[in-house]
């Protein structure tokens, strides 16, 4: 990571904030040179401020920074690129902050971050654009899992190392991988998987966005693909995220 000066700019997308004190803000920000960083924004909340707009969650904005004793301070912000969605499409919003809160869960400060950004950029992009939503997200979840170093094996069982053959399997998110019908049966935490899940998710974790977004899916398969991949991050991260939550209240009212 590059050293940080006493004053210095930075490009970032703004993945959330919250209230300090009387006026001001407090933000966590995602930066292609400087990784995760937590900013306070002074007198951001009163009528005057001029940078309100341009702190918005899921905004990518260009800042100067101030170096402070425990939070660096923002001077300047200007927005570079705002990602507004289809109106009422809350399911879209969902996925959008699903991704923000993902990529907030998995970074650390001073992090790995110049792929991870450009990921989170494309992804903000293609939802945006209006594309198909889940293969969206799906990629996304595989790519920051191999960037974050937690690809999980699908072509060698975790149990016992035998390839995979063309048939139902079982999905270990404590083992990081497909256990094979055998060692399925024994695991504690195994889920069955599909073949044609089991074929989809191996597909988008070696494909490129748009190779996976060639792919028609069944709604079955591509929910059972949501279910397992979330079975993993939550392991992982050893705790449940927010926004999975929203998407299913979001979708219950369809």
């Amino acid at each position: 990571m590059a050293a940080r000066e006493r004053v210095y700019r930075t490009e970032a997308v703004v993945l959330r904030r919250g209230d300090l004190g009387e006026a001001d803000r407090l933000l966590t920000v995602y930066s292609p040179t400087y990784g995760k960083l937590r900013l306070v924004a002074k007198g951001v909340r009163r009528p005057t401020s001029r940078k309100a707009g341009h702190l918005e969650p899921l905004t990518r904005v260009e800042l100067l920074l101030a170096k402070g004793r425990e939070l660096d301070v923002i001077t300047q912000a200007q927005a570079l690129q705002t990602y507004p969605l289809p109106a009422g499409d809350l399911e879209r919003l969902g996925y959008a902050f699903y991704a923000v809160e993902l990529l907030d869960r998995f970074s650390v400060a001073d992090g790995e971050a110049r792929r991870p950004y450009r990921l989170l950029i494309d992804t903000l992009e293609r939802l945006s654009a209006g594309v198909e939503a889940a293969p969206a997200i799906r990629h996304f979840e595989l790519e920051l899992l191999d960037l974050s170093g937690f690809r999980p094996e699908l072509f060698r069982c975790v149990g016992c190392s035998a390839e995979i053959r063309p048939e139902a399997q079982f999905f270990s998110a404590e083992g990081g991988g497909v256990l094979c019908p055998s060692c399925g049966g024994q695991g504690r935490d195994a889920l069955p998987v599909s073949l044609a899940a089991l074929r989809l998710v191996r597909h988008y974790q070696r494909s490129s966005y748009a190779a996976s977004a060639t792919v028609r899916v069944r709604p079955e398969v591509m929910q059972e693909v949501e279910r397992l991949l979330q079975a993993y991050l939550s392991h992982l991260l050893e705790r449940r995220l927010n926004t999975p939550a929203f998407l299913l209240r979001v979708r219950q009212l369809d």
